[in-house]
């Protein structure tokens, strides 16, 4: 072999050791983040799978198989009965957070977007929501909408409104409407309860702050140069809005509406300070629902199997978020 070939051959051997030491150099600054995630995420998700199959109460029982979820399921018509209620709640609180949340917060992001007076400040102002504590803030929205003493009430009544007793009333929006204006209105279409109503409102001013600053960082992306392409064209503002930014904003627009959903579904602290899933059970979600049966209960094994349903119906969900929307977002 020649003098040239041989440092080739060595110059490869050693780039090969390089690269070798630095993968693991790399997987050594990774270790401690794993080791955080499989001793606080990744063994208790796996200890609650193995406890969902016993009998556990306050002790580890006998071993029921997947009896502690066709009880949640089917077999006891009480627990059955519950769970399934719970689980429509769950989904009806996500179905008027999600949608009213994400449209305020890109109708704000869009205005903000705009070269306006005092910008930042504005910014800074929807963003304080999502920085101060939930209970704190679910603390004081209790104040605020209290039957008695709150000022939503107060506001009402300048307009000649009846004072509503908001986190305390189980009637059905539309029931109370239908009462309002002289009609009878079926229980099937009573609606979600004011309660029920009243946490979303709360659920949409807390998170509205982050859903504006991905939009904002989204429409920060966009060329300039198409706006002006467009506009050389005759384009108006709507079909600016239509044909350029929603397009190029659907990426951050399917990641909003995946986290928002995630969490809406996981929701938890702020429906236990606000309602504590009452009244009559209206706002009582499936968290709640494993929370009482966990801990207030004590039955240990059926908690960990709801927790392991809902898991699965969240990843259900979001699949099939990512099967039908994802192939409608658009990345440049």
């Amino acid at each position: 072999m020649s003098g040239g070939a041989i440092a080739i051959t060595e110059r490869a051997a050693s780039r090969r050791r390089r690269d070798l030491i630095e993968n693991w150099q790399a997987y050594l600054f990774l270790i401690p983040a794993i080791a955080f995630l499989g001793l606080f995420k990744i063994l208790p998700a796996f200890y609650a799978i193995y406890i969902s199959f016993f009998r556990w109460d306050v002790i580890q029982g006998a071993f029921r198989g997947l009896d502690n979820y066709f009880d949640i399921l089917w077999q006891n018509s009480t627990r059955s009965q519950a769970f399934w209620q719970s689980l429509s709640t769950t989904f009806t609180y996500a179905a008027i957070t999600v949608p009213i949340e994400m449209g305020l917060a890109l109708v704000v992001a869009y205005v903000l977007f705009q070269k306006l007076a005092g910008r930042d400040i504005y910014r800074t102002i929807y963003y304080l929501p999502y920085v101060t504590s939930t209970v704190a803030a679910a603390s004081v929205f209790l104040w605020v909408f209290h039957p008695q003493y709150g000022i939503a009430n107060q506001l009402l009544g300048v307009f000649g409104i009846s004072p509503l007793k908001w986190f305390q009333e189980p009637d059905g929006v539309f029931q109370m409407l239908g009462n309002a204006a002289g009609l009878a209105v079926p229980d099937w279409a009573a609606g979600p309860s004011l309660a029920l109503v009243g946490v979303a409102i709360f659920s949409i001013w807390h998170f509205l702050g982050f859903q504006i600053l991905i939009f904002l960082g989204g429409l920060g992306n966009i060329p300039v140069e198409y706006y002006e392409a467009a506009k050389l064209d005759g384009a108006n503002q709507f079909q600016l809005f239509r044909r350029i930014t929603l397009p190029l904003l659907s990426p951050q627009i399917f990641f909003v509406f995946t986290i928002a959903s995630i969490g809406v579904l996981r929701a938890f602290n702020e429906i236990f300070v606000l309602t504590n899933g009452g009244p009559l059970d209206t706002t009582r979600t499936v968290t709640l629902l494993l929370f009482k049966t966990f801990f207030q209960q004590g039955q240990i094994g059926l908690g960990s199997a709801m927790g392991v349903l809902l898991t699965l119906i969240i990843l259900g969900f979001t699949l099939i978020q990512f099967r039908v929307l994802e192939r409608r977002v658009t990345y440049t």
